[in-house]
């Protein structure tokens, strides 16, 4: 058979499964199981569980759990509350500065927390109801804390980078660092259109009501830097040449649990249980779908599909922009319907080859990736940040939510529009830290 015609078939089966409704690992592991046993006979499973264990085989690997632990440790606090806090008091006569408040302490708690929902939780109820009660329309109190909670898979440290570096082989210092730059121009862009279409109004008067003393605004701080020191730390430790990925997220887990504990009183058994115990589920789910990623993979080249695609686009006379356009197209479209983890290790064993055959960067590619994977965390009909906002105020509907949050998804066009214009978004801060690459 045609390798390409296979591929169409593979892609159609893999669609199919995933829509049954089965879990992300399990469906990827019937589809590559289902295909060996006709094309390759029966004895091809004999290679599957040496595939999917040989593939988490990787000692990068223990930063997920790490990295997870330490975001759940944040989550389980008031900390979401008090980087709001913070910010609002600061900002608070500014026009819009209650968006950009909400806003900042997303990018803030994002940073700690690496995780989208998480985000989206902890700073949409304080946000949302203080923003409502202030005048704001729902759309807008709502789609900002969804946008700005999509920060979480970008803004490092990232579980979401961290799967792509493996799955690419890319250095994942590199990649933590492409992403700082593009997440604070992705604040901005934020930002900038909260305080334009708060103007707009004409009720920024009344949108930016509120008053507080100095000593107020200093009394907050002291909540606030231990985690600023975190952020500082982890970043540091890792650039300074002091500890690898792996080793700086298990000292930035145990540096958020002491925190937790001594700052929040995380002093109860079955506090620390469920934090641990919901960290475990969700590393043993990205890892379950790393290990079954690894046998799909094993299944493409196997069956000469992912050599044929590359060769396919390598012989394309289309310019390399056109071909990097639609490549964003279909990860948008792959981004409505399933997880960043799952798109990034389904989509990477077809797509750097293509992505080194165009001549594009493999880190500057992470962030456009990145990007792409948070706008389908705000669009649907998966949508998961839409829908723990539609959880925390249920009141709001979900089409108000979306109408909402379509500004930011014009935002984050607006950022890959500027990647593509000037690529050292992403590359100038690796580079500069970590020397050119050959």
């Amino acid at each position: 058979m045609d390798p390409l015609l296979l591929a169409a078939i593979v892609a159609a089966a893999t669609i199919l499964v995933l829509f049954s409704g089965v879990s992300v690992a399990l469906g990827l592991l019937i589809v590559s199981g289902g295909f060996l046993i006709i094309f390759d006979g029966p004895r091809s499973l004999e290679l599957l569980p040496e595939i999917f264990f040989g593939k988490l085989d990787n000692f990068a690997l223990l930063s997920i759990p790490m990295f997870i632990i330490m975001g759940a440790a944040i989550a389980s606090t008031r900390a979401g509350a008090d980087l709001y806090e913070a910010l609002e008091r600061w900002l608070t006569r500014v026009p819009g500065g209650l968006v950009i408040s909400n806003l900042g302490a997303c990018a803030l708690f994002a940073a700690m927390s690496g995780s989208s929902p998480a985000t989206c939780a902890a700073i949409g109820k304080m946000g949302i109801p203080e923003m409502r009660k202030r005048g704001y329309p729902d759309g807008v109190a709502a789609g900002s804390i969804a946008a700005g909670g999509t920060l979480g898979i970008l803004i490092p440290p990232s579980v979401t980078m961290i799967v792509y570096g493996i799955a690419t082989e890319t250095s994942i210092g590199r990649l933590f660092l492409a992403g700082l730059l593009p997440g604070l121009m992705l604040v901005g862009l934020f930002m900038a259109w909260s305080i334009w279409s708060t103007w707009k109004t004409g009720d920024s008067v009344a949108l930016s009501a509120g008053s507080y003393s100095w000593r107020e605004r200093l009394e907050i701080l002291p909540r606030v830097v231990p985690f600023l020191i975190i952020i500082v730390g982890v970043l540091y430790a890792m650039y300074g040449g002091i500890a690898t990925p792996s080793e700086t997220a298990a000292v930035g887990a145990i540096l958020c649990l002491v925190i937790a504990m001594v700052i929040y009183s995380l002093w109860s058994p079955r506090a620390i249980w469920t934090v641990l115990r919901d960290s475990t589920k969700e590393s043993v789910m990205i890892l379950f779908i790393i290990g079954a990623a690894g046998v799909f993979s094993y299944m493409l080249s196997s069956l000469y599909i992912t050599q044929s695609i590359a060769e396919w686009i390598s012989q394309l006379d289309v310019n390399r922009w056109v071909l990097m356009g639609t490549i964003n197209v279909f990860l948008l479209v792959a981004g409505f319907f399933l997880p960043p983890v799952a798109v990034i290790l389904m989509a990477a064993p077809i797509l750097m080859p293509i992505i080194e055959t165009a001549g594009f960067d493999a880190v500057w590619f992470a962030v456009v990736l990145t990007i792409n994977m948070e706008i389908g965390l705000i669009s649907p009909p998966v949508g998961l940040n839409l829908y723990v906002i539609n959880g925390i105020a249920p009141d709001i509907k979900l089409k108000t939510i979306l109408y909402g949050s379509l500004p930011y998804v014009g935002c984050m066009v607006a950022g890959i529009v500027l990647l593509c214009l000037f690529p050292g978004i992403a590359t100038w801060l690796p580079d500069l830290v970590m020397g050119v690459e050959p």
